[in-house]
């Protein structure tokens, strides 16, 4: 970390979205400059820096939410002219905050991205992409997964302007016209898409949502990836990426922002390698970035804006001491006037806080009184993670949480999360009723909270609903309730191939169904998949399951379904909720599978190694105590064998280790004896009752003991 950076907090608007904030040119080379926000109240805000104060050049009048924003103008003038999109609505502003310009991109979505390129517009909905030439239809594109972002390639190499989609099924799509000329593989659903040098290149910066970043050389008919930087210490997703040279070398450095308030600056070794050079966390989400000068002339500093609206810059500006040990107190004059302003806004908020509440309690007491229930904006995000194939919940509040419930109607675990300091406490449930809960547990969170992470992780086969109920610290008390499905297949995600030499059991559906029913099953079982209908007459979908490593194939059309796993319990729980949705819609189905002996073998192989390591941690954690006590009676550990020393010496990280994985024995148990029975269920033969003897082999475990015991009919 050889960079020095101090925070400073300018202003405050309305909560925002991802890449709303940019900053407009600098008059002058070493000159401030003015920085542009928009928020969810559908104000834009245009301010710069005068004697330490925020002073506005313009603001907007409220109106509908502002998704995106971004810089434009004339190719070769200064890109200061400042682009909206609100609905499907684009809007141009001067630096002035002159409105010039009103297009309706008539979408029947609300635009979600957009890239402005002289006089090209590029704009996204969820599905659909659409380019305009001077506000006439140019190019339009209907991609098959959900579109995150959008930026757009030009330089002198390029024949052509090359659009560039960062799509949810992790896949770049390079775009020619309105045809996909090919598309780039990246190691995770990409969220933000960045120029590496915005005056024209072929470098593509990427970020995705489980917190890795990238680069790709994109050129007219190939890409290559140049590097990757894994997210090794598991930090929250990007949201936002710019580059700026901030470090002063002469080469630009990659500003991240990340959805767990953590920003970072990356800079280059020798051997052009990417290596973090300083970090910093806020407690919101980050959602613009922006490398420049807005605070002092000739300081550069890495500006950012979070989720309810905080513009903060991290300055190269040294912060001088305004007291030495020992001396009073020296304040400079601009110190001095800043502290009184605020003491007398604070006063002034004080004065307008406590008439507000006395007005409040006057209304709320009167005859004619109306019920008015505060509307408050969360941001939430329900994520499988690959690395421990777990969800991660993320909530955000535009004000301090005061609680959060977690009801569950299906089996689910919660894990530790170190960033969390809410205090859990759990109620009991009855399962057994209908539509009993299988989790109520509620989060007291501490004053100023205003974001909470969790994680929990699901069951393959058992299905539901999690719902959080999250209640904050307004007066009078509210509730809003998100809901977040389940799915039977829940641990699996897409990935782009499978390896064809595995033993494949296979699950063939045959009957009256549309492709869009059995697309809308497949979005019941497994997530990742588009919720809208492929377009074509037939679709492939591969998978990965993130506990195990087992694959699954899916491929469908119009009246055929066919399902290919190496894992027969996968094949099972699919059997079973297909025709029970098929039941549901009153569709015959004509049902047949092909199962390939050697896959058990394969499955139990692949569980193997996590199972040997669970058991060898379990017995470990139950030496601990009784090798502490010998320490203590013999007064050191010498006289035991090495291997005992080791695990008083790694006894804290053992238990560690062991508190964050609960029940993972017991759910390896739970996946064998699962895979025993779904294998004789389809040689029709019921083995429940041989389960106690299974338990007992595993008890005292041995792969080829297990091997045996499978193979017995």
């Amino acid at each position: 970390m050889e960079l020095n950076l101090h925070r400073v907090d300018y202003t405050q608007v309305g909560v925002t979205s991802q890449k709303t904030m940019r900053l407009l040119p600098a008059l002058g080379k070493k000159a401030t400059q003015k920085v542009a926000i928009a928020d969810h109240d559908g104000v834009i805000t245009c301010f710069g820096m005068k004697r330490g104060e925020a002073v506005p050049v313009f603001k907007s009048l409220p109106g509908p939410k502002i998704s995106r924003m971004d810089l434009g103008g004339a190719v070769g003038t200064p890109q200061e002219k400042i682009f909206v999109c609100s609905g499907s609505q684009v809007r141009g502003f001067t630096k002035k905050g002159k409105q010039f310009l009103t297009f309706d991109a008539n979408l029947t979505e609300n635009i979600n991205a957009m890239n402005v390129s002289g006089a090209d517009l590029f704009v996204c909905a969820s599905y659909i992409y659409n380019h305009y030439c001077d506000c006439k239809d140019q190019d339009y594109f209907l991609c098959g997964d959900k579109i995150n972002d959008i930026t757009c390639l030009s330089s002198e190499k390029l024949p052509h302007l090359l659009p560039v989609l960062a799509c949810q099924d992790r896949v770049l799509r390079v775009l020619q016209g309105s045809e996909l000329a090919y598309d780039v593989e990246v190691p995770g659903p990409p969220s933000v898409l960045e120029l590496y040098n915005k005056n024209g290149g072929e470098e593509v910066l990427y970020g995705t949502t489980d917190g890795k970043i990238g680069l790709v050389q994109i050129t007219d008919c190939a890409a290559a990836t140049k590097w990757e930087i894994e997210n090794e210490k598991k930090k929250g997703g990007i949201l936002c990426i710019d580059n700026y040279d901030i470090v002063g070398d002469g080469v630009n450095d990659i500003l991240v922002g990340r959805d767990d308030g953590t920003v970072e600056v990356y800079g280059f070794d020798s051997s052009n390698e990417p290596m973090l050079r300083f970090e910093h966390v806020l407690t919101e989400s980050v959602t613009s970035i922006q490398g420049g000068c807005v605070g002092k002339e000739s300081y550069d500093e890495v500006l950012t804006a979070t989720y309810t609206g905080w513009v903060t810059g991290l300055t190269t500006e040294p912060q001088r001491a305004d007291a030495a040990a020992g001396d009073e107190v020296r304040m400079s004059k601009e110190t001095q006037s800043k502290i009184e302003a605020l003491r007398a806004e604070l006063e002034q908020l004080q004065i307008k806080v406590l008439q507000g509440r006395e007005n409040y309690q006057q209304t709320s007491q009167s005859s004619t009184a109306v019920s008015a229930v505060p509307i408050f904006n969360i941001n939430d995000k329900f994520t499988l993670c690959e690395d421990d194939a777990s969800y991660s919940l993320t909530l955000e509040v535009q004000t301090a949480i005061d609680n959060l419930l977690l009801q569950s109607d299906v089996p689910i675990d919660l894990l530790d999360v170190d960033k969390n300091s809410a205090v859990v406490s759990f109620s009991e449930c009855d399962s057994e009723q209908p539509n009993g809960n299988f989790l109520l547990a509620t989060y007291r969170c501490q004053a100023n909270t205003t974001r909470l992470e969790l994680k929990v992780r699901s069951i393959e086969g058992q299905y539901g609903t999690l719902q959080a109920y999250i209640t904050p610290r307004l007066q009078p008390k509210t509730c809003q309730v998100r809901q977040y499905q389940i799915k039977p297949l829940s641990l699996h995600q897409r990935t782009h191939s499978i390896d064809p030499d595995r033993p494949m059991n296979q699950l063939s559906l045959v009957g009256q169904f549309s492709f869009a029913e059995i697309h809308s099953w497949v979005v019941f079982c497994l997530p990742e998949v588009p919720e809208k209908t492929p377009a074509g007459e037939s679709v492939t979908f591969y998978f990965q399951n993130t506990f195990l490593g087992t694959q699954l194939e899916a491929a469908y059309c119009k009246g055929e379904g066919r399902f290919k796993s190496d894992n027969i319990s996968t094949i099972s729980i699919l059997r079973d909720v297909l025709s029970k949705e098929a039941t549901k819609k009153k569709i015959n189905l004509n049902i047949s599978y092909d199962i390939n002996e050697d896959s058990v073998g394969h499955t139990l192989r692949m569980i193997h190694p996590k199972l040997e390591y669970q058991l060898l941690l379990a017995k470990k954690v139950q030496l601990i105590d009784a090798l502490k006590e010998l320490q203590v009676h013999e007064g050191n550990a010498d006289f035991l064998i090495p291997e005992y020393r080791s695990i008083l010496d790694e006894s804290a990280d053992l238990l560690e280790e062991y508190k964050k994985q609960p029940a993972h024995l017991e759910r390896l148990y739970g996946m064998i004896t699962d895979l025993f029975i779904d294998n004789f269920k389809f040689k029709g033969q019921n083995v429940k009752t041989k389960v106690s003897s299974l338990l007992e082999i595993l008890d005292n475990y041995d792969l080829d003991s297990l091997l045996d015991f499978f193979s017995e009919p």
